[in-house]
């Protein structure tokens, strides 16, 4: 989710590939953190490489025996992170293309810290026609493949941009970030009555199956490499794995697919795009309901930010494409 600067995303740390260019600095890393590179890892950190925190602090280090990886540390919720380090892990093994944890998740001063391979380079790739949205549907069709097969508890809460299931009062999921800012400025209605009327459609299929699969499915998030960057390198934030309807991961990809540095949502005709390659690969047919809670979910992540856009008086890109596209979305099926 694009919320702040980093592997191109504002409220997360990058990923393992980002945040590489300038020189090298001289590693900053918490105590503890560093501690427990020498006793996890066996070496001592000796140059930053980049950086990127907020709600996760996310550092590639050169260790001193030669070794380039990434430390990541976050806030631990209800053992979500171990979760998705088992996923990202199988999958690496697999040979999914994605940084391979290099340890397995342990608790530092009650933050939850791991190290995965560094995995520079590839190119993002920009647009969001539907011959690229078919590229990212298939890409995600192969993780949601490889995820289903490996058993692993869910990785539970759901990253707050796809916690419409909430129970708490009104249709946002409580968030620091938000609340912080929601008593000083006033939500156009229009935007409350959109994220009304998606959570009312979201609600409507709670009792489909559920799978795991990466609810932050935006080309900050991937890299491609090759003559014309079609082949998939890495894919980064594995802390932003899901457990929700197939159809619903697959819906919120659809629209957000293209986000970079500023998220937004794409056409309708490229959501159509993605949803048809996504069936296609995973070789199944959505039904009428999962059709319908694929569009409604294809919403939810654009009216998160553009509730971000308000809040913090961003230039409303989200906002407007929400308003632009909400009603045909939702009475597609």
């Amino acid at each position: 989710m694009v919320e702040h600067g980093g592997e191109g995303a504002r409220e997360r740390g990058a990923g393992s590939g980002a945040g590489s260019g300038g020189p090298p600095e001289p590693t900053v890393l918490p105590a503890p953190v560093a501690a427990w590179c020498v006793r996890v890892l066996g070496a001592t950190p000796v140059e930053r490489l980049f950086s990127a925190a907020q709600t996760s602090e996310v550092v590639g280090v050169r260790l001193d025996d030669g070794r380039r990886v990434v430390v990541k540390a976050r806030p631990d919720e209800a053992g979500r992170a171990r979760a998705c380090v088992e996923v990202q892990r199988a999958l690496a093994d697999r040979g999914y293309p994605c940084p391979r944890p290099l340890t397995d998740v342990t608790l530092v001063d009650g933050r939850a810290v791991h190290a995965e391979q560094w995995r520079p380079g590839g190119d993002m790739a920009r647009g969001d026609g539907p011959e690229t949205a078919r590229r990212f549907a298939v890409l995600l069709a192969a993780l949601v493949t490889g995820a289903r097969e490996v058993p692993v508890r869910p990785p539970l809460p759901n990253p707050v941009w796809v916690r419409w299931d909430h129970d708490g009062p009104g249709p946002w999921p409580a968030y620091d970030w938000h609340d912080d800012r929601a008593g000083l400025r006033a939500l156009p209605p229009d935007l409350e009555e959109t994220a009304v009327r998606v959570r009312a459609r979201l609600a409507r299929a709670a009792s489909l199956p559920r799978t795991v699969g990466h609810a932050d499915w935006e080309t900050q998030n991937v890299r491609w490499r090759g003559a014309d960057a079609e082949e998939p390198y890495a894919v980064h934030d594995w802390d932003s794995l899901a457990w929700l309807p197939e159809a619903a991961i697959a819906g919120a990809a659809s629209g957000a697919f293209a986000s970079a540095e500023h998220p937004t949502l794409v056409p309708v005709e490229s959501s159509a795009a993605f949803l048809d390659a996504y069936q296609e690969a995973r070789g199944r047919s959505f039904s009428d309901e999962e059709r319908r809670l694929a569009w409604a979910a294809s919403l939810w992540p654009a009216a998160h930010n553009a509730r971000t856009e308000v809040l913090h008086g961003q230039r409303p890109i989200a906002l407007r494409a929400l308003r632009d596209q909400a009603d045909e979305r939702l009475a597609r099926h």
